[in-house]
């Protein structure tokens, strides 16, 4: 099913990746996980570690999944799974099993007695150790055009995550 890569062998392009595709965030609590579509993100090295970051607002459900973890991930999909996606985006797991409704099968990874949630369709995953939390407000914004998209002032906090493993669907 999958394989780990090694980081250094990661090969993408963020701005394709990041900004015309979308992702998944998962984080598990002790009873299950919640998933949530994103295109917001950045790749990096931070802390002299590799990193990968994510925005979540307070008001999303997976923003408490990811408050009560130590660990997240992101899963990459093919196109394909467009549409999958967008469902995800605009469905809350506070009213409907995403998964199930869109024929997504979960799996854990485990590695040195850590879980990390993600789905057997993702081609990438990316284990996240969460690393820092910070929440965006508008004093902070230099640019004000930054301002465009919060109209309803729900800022997001920034999750830095340093990344554990990379996994891929087996070739």
């Amino acid at each position: 099913m999958f394989e780990e890569i090694d980081v250094n062998s990661l090969e993408l392009n963020p701005f394709t990746t990041l900004g015309k595709d979308n992702f998944l965030i998962t984080a598990q609590d002790e009873r299950t996980y919640n998933t949530m579509t994103a295109a917001w993100g950045f790749f990096g090295f931070m802390w002299k570690k590799p990193a990968f970051a994510i925005v979540v607002r307070p008001s999303r459900y997976t923003h408490s999944f990811i408050e009560n973890s130590s660990y997240f991930t992101v899963s990459f999909f093919d196109n394909s799974y467009y549409e999958t996606l967008q469902y995800c985006g605009k469905n809350s797991g506070r009213d409907v099993d995403k998964a199930k409704e869109c024929g997504l099968k979960a799996v854990t990874l485990e590695f040195d007695d850590l879980e990390f949630p993600t789905f057997e369709q993702a081609n990438m995953v990316l284990c996240c150790k969460k690393a820092s939390r910070t929440q965006l407000e508008s004093a902070n914004f230099i640019d004000k055009t930054i301002e465009e998209h919060y109209a309803d002032l729900s800022y997001h906090t920034l999750y830095i995550g340093f990344i554990e493993k990379i996994v891929v669907q087996e070739s």
